[in-house]
């Protein structure tokens, strides 16, 4: 009987801990998107996603759109374009979304690349280090993945607002995860 109520334990306890794991993350995530960017900052970040080939990602791409439309509406902003090349990248994501903006009739000297970055912290901090200094700035991303630049942001020392960009739905299962794990990666080891 004391073995069965010691395995009826663990499984509650296993329970309560998954439930936490998803529900306490999922809280943050809902929470960052609704801190939305109105104009005050005058530096936007667009976090890079994934390149195929020279052509941006459907999530770069998505977070490209919604950098066009707040750019328009927000003509004083300039936008640091965030991201490195991966292997099997031909060209840097800072480099994508350079000529994404441009083709979308944003000026050249509104944007500044920053192509070294191969994290969302190093993101940040490259970002940091290539603006003049600012108490905070606009960080454009994915929906799922505002949380955690949020976090960052603030261990770097800068307040910030977001612009949400739509998860293609092809990425939606894969991200849910990754970004809660990734998520509670960035809260125990701040980076």
């Amino acid at each position: 009987m004391k073995k069965l109520w010691g395995i009826a334990i663990i499984i509650v306890l296993t329970i309560a801990g998954l439930g936490m794991f998803w529900m306490l993350p999922d809280d943050r995530i809902k929470q960052a998107q609704q801190m939305k960017a109105n104009g005050n900052y005058g530096y936007a970040i667009i976090l890079g996603a994934k390149v195929n080939g020279e052509e941006p990602s459907l999530s770069l791409q998505y977070r490209l759109e919604s950098a066009v439309e707040y750019a328009t509406q927000y003509p004083h902003v300039q936008f640091v374009l965030s991201g490195g090349q991966g292997k099997d990248e031909d060209i840097s994501e800072a480099e994508a979304m350079y000529r994404y903006l441009q083709e979308h009739g944003i000026e050249k000297d509104r944007l500044i690349i920053e192509d070294q970055s191969t994290s969302t912290y190093e993101n940040l901090q490259f970002s940091q280090n290539i603006i003049p200094e600012v108490v905070g700035v606009t960080i454009i991303s994915s929906d799922y993945h505002l949380a955690r630049a949020r976090f960052l942001a603030r261990q770097i020392g800068w307040e910030s607002d977001v612009v949400v960009a739509k998860t293609p739905e092809s990425v939606k299962a894969k991200v849910a995860i990754r970004e809660r794990l990734a998520l509670l990666k960035t809260w125990v080891f701040r980076r």
